[in-house]
């Protein structure tokens, strides 16, 4: 059974793709600081207002320079500056350039010869206006499981490396956590964790085995978690999810979430790195 939580508060927001208002660029980076801290990088650096993450190459998130606040976007000795650090860990240098910032970096990076991927939306929903459940099906747990972990590696068709990496990024979180997994007859067919920072919930490693899609289980897994939320005094969710995944986006339509705004990746060319 699904049941509202009356005392959650919520922030209004009139959410889109458009250019977002004073509130609503308050409320984005608001949310992308939430979303930095859901997902944390093992390594970083702090440079002209961008966040170098170093996680082994495992997420693009946790991998690529992220702008931040008052972030440096004239691109005059930001991308060299990156790409040296970033080849400096063997790794490819990667650039998340969100629709807040403009189109100068981007510009510039393309000019450079970076390649684009990954377009994403982040999504924003007022808590109160989410359904949120107390399910006896899904396991609500403070920290992660062996059996949690075990169940995301193979749900993620993780190498035993990744699922080493992916371990490893989970328990550097510094933030209130809770992981969330659903089991049937045949074992843990969904699972999730929310990660809690100012007043809002980011959701990550939203994930349904085939066998339960359709079913409705990632929808309790999430309304399992809002309701953790709420009784934590959160007041907004949000989360990222890649422009063509559909039947997310249609998911999390359903559930109250709407796009707040847009991001894509940068990468440097292959020969750059030669």
């Amino acid at each position: 059974m699904v049941i509202s939580i009356g005392n959650c508060a919520a922030d209004t927001i009139r959410a889109g793709e458009g250019a977002p208002g004073v509130d609503d660029m308050a409320l984005a980076w608001r949310v992308e600081e939430t979303c930095l801290n859901a997902w944390p990088a093992l390594r970083q650096v702090l440079f002209g207002g961008w966040v170098l993450r170093f996680s082994g190459g495992l997420t693009r998130r946790a991998n690529s320079a992220n702008p931040f606040g008052l972030a440096r976007t004239d691109g005059h000795g930001l991308i060299g500056g990156c790409e040296a650090l970033y080849r400096r860990q063997r790794q490819p240098t990667i650039f998340r350039v969100p629709s807040l910032i403009g189109s100068t970096i981007d510009e510039r990076l393309t000019a450079r010869g970076y390649s684009s991927e990954g377009h994403s939306f982040v999504l924003y929903a007022d808590i109160a206006a989410m359904p949120a459940a107390t399910d006896p099906a899904v396991r609500l747990s403070s920290r992660p499981t062996a059996a949690w972990f075990a169940a995301m590696a193979a749900q993620q068709r993780y190498s035993k490396e990744q699922a080493m990496l992916y371990r490893r990024i989970v328990h550097s979180l510094a933030v209130p956590a809770a992981f969330a997994a659903l089991a049937d007859d045949d074992g843990i067919a969904a699972l999730a964790f929310g990660a809690i920072h100012d007043r809002l919930i980011c959701y990550e490693s939203v994930i349904t085995d085939p066998r339960g899609r359709r079913l409705g289980y990632a929808r309790r897994v999430i309304a399992s978690l809002a309701a953790w939320a709420c009784e934590h005094g959160v007041m907004g969710a949000c989360l990222e999810v890649e422009a063509a995944n559909s039947p997310a986006l249609a998911l999390y339509d359903r559930l109250g979430f709407r796009k707040l705004h847009r991001y894509h990746y940068r990468r440097e060319p292959p020969s750059a790195r030669e």
